[in-house]
């Protein structure tokens, strides 16, 4: 086996930091992430820059921003022609493995088991993970007949049992086999828990009963209300508020028995030998709200739905149970695992590498971070659109359909329940952060205009994101 690092990068769907124990949620069963936070660095201002599944995967894979990718929405496909991250490991003579959700390539919306849209065939639309790939490219039910993976064929391979512990299996297996050999590798495995649906057949019983004596309550910043910046995913109806307990029950169980999994890949690493020499990442793509400022689900720049764990061990070479406060954004990641290995970083990556501040050494860090919404989760639908800026303090806001802004100190209110953006006292720190939107938006052409520009002149009538050479030809509304 080389010297070099290998990579594993562990990623939930929707699990909000604020929902581990590690980072203080009495009510989480998580021993394992915690004991992981213990061994490694807690990025502890980390957050997903566009807070929907396919954009984050396609920041998280090129480094770029979605104005640059051309992910605006879910349920696009991304158009190949970037350079990705398993393009570099590849040619960096790593052998790769992807296991679980992919969703970067569908082009029908609500076709998901389709196998013309859950199958990813191989070539160019693996972006560079040329080895071992069993994936899908989305869907959410974790039994039966909609649970199951494709490997090289459309073929489904249905999971005989609970599809978060089948995928473990896979990447243990995978582990094991990788082990053997005598290159680096770099295994990324895609948990699609703890997602919604949030019902109690969605989820072992084992897991729910751990939680039936927990009392869960509405969180301090719910409203009765649904934001009007809500698209149709975000936005309540009565039965579903009336529900949100219930459904808090369920994602905390679908939580705990993802804790299993991430002991049951910490003790395989350990038992292969595998630990010392693996770059570990546990983390997630996005949040979720449960209420909280009227909404539900993510693609929103309030706390619940960005600030995600992100966890890093990589043992004599990062400092166990330690706290990192930069700016860490999803554009970040590549560039940072990337400069960790020493491998090259690609041109055309908007991210910044952080490594020596993740191994405790001076180094240059963001900023801020730059977040953003540019539609509806998976529809051309405007009015949720907006921009948002996150340094260690303080989150701005626009949104684009009314020019409303928003200023929190999420230091004093960590519910962000109080807009400062009126306040005279607060004047300068809400003019200099317009001075740093105003830089992002210039730097990287971004128009912010309403999610329908993208349709036809990113997106084509086929739902197929064009070459990234012509998504800024046309900058005018």
């Amino acid at each position: 086996m080389s010297n070099r690092p290998n990579l594993v990068y562990v990623f939930a769907d929707q699990l909000r930091c604020f929902s581990c124990g590690y980072a203080g949620d009495p009510r989480a069963k998580t021993p394992n992430i915690d004991c992981l936070a213990a061994e490694s660095v807690d990025l502890c201002n980390a957050v997903s820059g566009h807070p929907v599944c396919a954009p984050y995967r396609a920041s998280l894979f090129t480094g770029k921003y979605t104005t640059s990718t051309g992910m605006v929405i879910n349920e696009i496909r991304m158009n190949p022609d970037h350079r990705c991250i398993g393009h570099v490991l590849q040619e960096g003579g790593y052998e790769t493995a992807y296991i679980g959700k992919w969703h970067l390539y569908a082009n029908e919306w609500g076709n998901h088991y389709d196998p013309k849209n859950s199958y990813i065939p191989a070539g160019p639309d693996r972006l560079g993970f040329d080895g071992f790939f069993a994936a899908y490219n989305f869907h959410h039910e974790y039994y039966g007949e909609h649970a199951y993976y494709h490997l090289d064929s459309p073929e489904k391979i249905y999971a005989e049992g609970y599809e978060p512990d089948v995928q473990t299996d896979l990447a243990i297996g995978q582990l094991e086999r990788l082990a053997a050999g005598d290159k680096p590798f770099a295994l990324f495995l895609s948990i699609g828990t703890p997602h919604d649906p949030w019902t109690p057949d969605n989820v072992p019983s084992a897991y729910l009963r751990r939680f039936r004596d927990v009392d869960f309550e509405l969180p301090p910043n719910y409203l009765p209300d649904n934001d009007p910046h809500a698209d149709m995913w975000a936005r309540l109806s009565e039965e579903e508020r009336r529900e949100l307990k219930d459904w808090m029950r369920v994602y905390y169980a679908m939580t705990a028995n993802l804790d299993d999994n991430i002991g049951r890949i910490r003790t395989a690493l350990d038992e292969l030998g595998l630990a010392d020499n693996t770059i570990l990442v546990f983390t997630s793509d996005h949040g979720e709200l449960f209420g909280a400022h009227g909404r539900r689900a993510k693609n929103i720049f309030y706390e619940e739905a960005v600030r995600v764990p992100f966890l890093i061990r990589w043992p004599g070479h990062t400092q166990a149970g330690t706290r990192c406060d930069a700016c860490l954004n999803t554009v970040d990641i590549m560039p940072t695992l990337l400069d960790m290995m020493g491998l090259p970083i690609p041109d055309g990556v908007e991210g910044m590498s952080i490594a020596r501040r993740v191994q405790g050494l001076p180094g240059p860090e963001p900023d801020f971070a730059w977040m953003m919404c540019t539609g509806a989760t998976a529809d051309f639908q405007d009015g949720c659109e907006w921009r948002a800026i996150r340094d260690k303090r303080y989150t701005y806001a626009i949104f684009q359909s009314d020019k409303s802004e928003l200023l929190f100190d999420n230091i004093k209110d960590p519910y962000q329940m109080h807009n400062l953006i009126d306040r005279k006292e607060y004047a300068q720190i809400a003019a200099e952060f317009r001075r740093m939107l105003k830089g992002q938006l210039e730097k990287y052409k971004d128009v912010f205009p309403p999610c329908s520009y993208y349709k036809g002149r990113w997106v084509d009538e086929n739902r197929l994101i064009q070459k990234t050479a012509t998504l800024h030809t046309d900058l005018e509304l």
